[in-house]
């Protein structure tokens, strides 16, 4: 059996011939055919030199190196279209995905187990991040249409009729985790301990977890449009409500003093109300805006690879 183990870089030129070792050193133990296809995600530093080297020394490495940064979800597509395996290993060359678990991944897959996940624990996480994505996952999980398991992300092992339905979603706006769970297939996790980054800083900022975050809201479902209705339905219900009570009033008891407080407060609110709705119509709007677009995914401006695999068509797949 070919394993193809897929690995997105970005500026990993401090730990990248490390892991390179470490992996190569595990496969080698496990004694299983397999190849590395790694993805450089336009990095600025000598991450392309080093693949180049890496890829001249072993010939199980191919490499290709985007022309710019395109983001991660851009570059585990391009891995998974170049992957050749039975089953396929996502990983990141930073080290915190131990290639030590590989050989439990593959156990679990011998078992019939399409789909292999790891899911780390949060030991050692700050407790602030441990609270805010726990809260993440409990909100997203009651508003999106797949599950999503806090602490599962990247790290998994895809069968060959996974990765291929996989491919076959070739939308723009990518959230791996929802695209993995939405496929279905049989599936099993088990938890490893948190492992600390060995070199260099995580590239994911706040403000990039947050905007992926938002991805994850807005990519599996519809309900902050049907929420945006709802709310303004409700405000206008309060607002009818309004309008008669001050018209009662105003037979009963004659015009009183005119509520300018109230009138201005009353205003900002709605004007606030319909900039969030405005909002959260606009995010999807946007994504239908690059969906329309049907631009390549990535540019490769460098590779050791020739055609990528194309997924197998749904015959093959219910044949399989």
């Amino acid at each position: 059996m070919l394993i193809s183990i897929v690995v997105p870089c970005f500026n990993e030129e401090e730990i990248l011939e490390r892991f390179h070792t470490r992996v190569t050193d595990e496969m080698a133990r496990l004694g299983h055919e397999f190849q590395l296809v790694y993805v450089d995600d336009g990095s600025r530093d000598a991450t392309l030199e080093l693949l180049e080297r890496v890829a001249a020394a072993d010939p199980r490495a191919r490499y290709l190196s985007f022309s710019r940064n395109f983001g991660k979800e851009a570059a585990m597509l391009a891995g998974l279209r170049h992957a050749e395996g039975d089953a396929v290993v996502i990983m990141d060359a930073d080290l915190q995905h131990p290639p030590e678990l590989i050989g439990r991944m593959l156990e679990e897959h011998a078992n019939g187990h399409d789909q292999v996940i790891a899911r780390r624990t949060r030991k050692g996480d700050r407790v602030t991040r441990t609270v805010a994505a726990r809260a993440y996952y409990w909100l997203i999980n009651r508003l999106v249409d797949v599950e999503l398991v806090d602490g599962v992300g990247d790290f998994r092992l895809l069968s060959r009729r996974t990765v291929d339905a996989v491919l076959e979603l070739t939308e723009y706006n990518r959230f791996s985790k929802g695209l993995f769970s939405w496929v279905g297939f049989r599936a099993t996790t088990f938890s490893y301990e948190n492992a600390v980054r060995e070199q260099g800083r995580s590239a994911w900022t706040f403000g990039k977890l947050l905007n992926y975050g938002l991805d994850g809201l807005l990519s599996f479902n519809n309900k902050p449009l049907r929420a945006a209705l709802y709310l303004g339905l409700l405000l206008l219900s309060v607002a009818l409500a309004y309008a008669t009570w001050i018209v009662g009033v105003a037979m009963v008891r004659g015009v009183d003093t005119p509520g300018y407080v109230t009138l201005l407060v009353v205003v900002t609110a709605l004007a606030g109300v319909q900039m969030v709705m405005v909002g959260v119509v606009g995010e999807y709007v946007g994504r239908i805006y690059y969906e329309v677009k049907r631009r390549p995914h990535f540019l490769v401006k460098a590779s050791n690879i020739g055609t990528p695999q194309q997924p197998h068509t749904p015959q093959k797949l219910l044949r399989r």
